[in-house]
């Protein structure tokens, strides 16, 4: 196999999303009405994909994204703890403006190169990275599957991608994300290539709102 094919996905609204509060590692939220919707539209978009393999967080609201593939492939998904968001710690279930301050603060340390800097009470983006980026990695060395969807969280894709594409982690923010957005990227000859990112056609227009 020259190449290994991985979808990443970040899974669908939440309640959490829809009021723009803060949900990372520590909060287990199912999907809304409206997250359903968005991972039915990402099973329709890969549908004429040879997914065999599908790959979830710990988290419901990555599972529950993952049901609609699943059910239209016949295979269950595999969930790993790596996987799971970085930990918003003491931010976590707290409305954004409420705590706006710090999150700027924070990350402007992260831009400025200061990576290593943890949320308060929680992860820093290098600690993340090193936990997620070495999971993912792992799966792709060892799987035998060509086409693997990989459904996750949306600074989780952001850390990922701007580790394993050498962007840096400093500019992580510039990755866009949306609920149900699909990053396309290759495993081959140990490192990963993007391919398409941010993928957004089979989402409804009115969707579209970018996570800062």
């Amino acid at each position: 196999m020259s190449a290994k094919h991985f979808y990443l996905i970040r899974h669908g609204e939440t309640d959490y999303n829809k009021s723009l509060k803060l949900q990372g590692r520590g909060i287990d939220a199912s999907l809304n009405e409206q997250g359903r919707m968005q991972a039915d539209c990402v099973a329709e978009a890969l549908q004429e994909v040879a997914i065999s393999q599908i790959i979830t967080s710990s988290l419901k609201r990555a599972q529950e994204s993952a049901e609609p593939l699943s059910r239209q492939r016949g295979i269950e998904y595999q969930s790993f703890s790596e996987l799971d968001e970085m930990d918003f710690g003491d931010w976590e279930g707290q409305l954004f403006d409420d705590v706006v301050d710090e999150i700027r603060e924070t990350q402007s340390q992260w831009k400025a190169g200061n990576t290593a800097t943890k949320v308060p009470g929680g992860e820093s983006p290098e600690e993340v990275f090193q936990r997620s980026g070495s999971k993912l990695k792992e799966i792709a060395a060892q799987t035998g599957h060509e086409h693997t969807a990989v459904i996750i969280h949306g600074r989780l894709i952001r850390i990922l991608l701007a580790g394993m594409l050498d962007y840096g982690l400093e500019n992580m923010h510039q990755i866009k994300h949306q609920n149900g957005s699909i990053n396309h990227i290759v495993w081959k000859d140990g490192a990963f290539e993007a391919v398409q990112l941010n993928r957004v056609d089979h989402l409804p227009k009115s969707e579209l709102v970018w996570n800062k």
